[in-house]
């Protein structure tokens, strides 16, 4: 279990997840299977195996040019007067309402 959760860290890198037990104590007679493991992993040719940069990683940001920074403030702009305009409107239909006599 031990092996499984660090290669689930390592994205499945046994030479990594090794290394990152060595440092935790191990189950009695972990030791022997750890080692009958390593030795099989080199045998079969994966007990180093790199896939590269995690795919579920974020991607780099995109460099912002002007257009997208032109069309950005217009919806900003755009957003606050809809947000005044609404806040106008309430504002002078509760003081329609506090103001009619009757």
């Amino acid at each position: 279990d031990l092996v499984v959760a660090e290669l689930g860290r390592t994205r499945d890198n046994l030479r990594e997840a090794v290394a990152n037990l060595s440092s935790k104590p191990l189950p009695p007679g972990g030791k022997p299977v750890l080692d009958e493991l390593v030795e099989r992993a080199r045998q079969e040719g994966v007990y180093d195996l790199d896939y590269g940069p995690d795919p579920y990683d974020k991607p780099p940001l995109e460099p912002l040019d002007e257009g997208t920074l032109g069309i950005g403030a217009l919806l900003v702009v755009s957003s606050l007067l809809g947000i005044g305009l609404a806040a106008a409107a309430v504002y002078l239909g509760i003081n329609a309402i506090l103001n009619t006599s009757g």
